[in-house]
């Protein structure tokens, strides 16, 4: 994913879970505010809860990470948006993922 669409401060991540409007399904939990760029960045949280395995944690967030970077082309300009995976991700293959995250996404209107 381009360094552009990436939230890497610990302060942007802060801000937006403070200031998010959250929507949630069975894999993921959506968190997204406006931004002040032209672009929109995502940022990615895994927590030990899903997997104490840092390799699965990391599996996970390529995963997402490969789902949102081929919808960027049809993503909202000036969001900052995190995605939260839960527990059942461990268990859930790329296909499950990749419809789940779509439709997450569609529900908040990003895509």
């Amino acid at each position: 994913m381009p360094s552009k669409n990436r939230l890497k401060k610990k302060k942007d991540f802060e801000r937006t879970f403070k200031k998010s409007k959250g929507i949630k399904n069975k894999l993921f939990v959506l968190l997204s505010s406006k931004n002040s760029d032209a672009d929109s960045r995502f940022g990615f949280v895994v927590g030990q809860k899903v997997s104490k395995k840092a390799v699965k944690r990391n599996k996970i967030k390529r995963r997402m990470r490969s789902v949102v970077e081929q919808s960027l082309s049809i993503v909202k300009k000036g969001l900052d948006v995190i995605i939260i995976g839960l527990k059942p991700l461990e268990e859930a293959d790329f296909s499950e993922t990749k419809e789940a995250l779509k439709d997450l996404l569609k529900k908040a209107k990003i895509i």
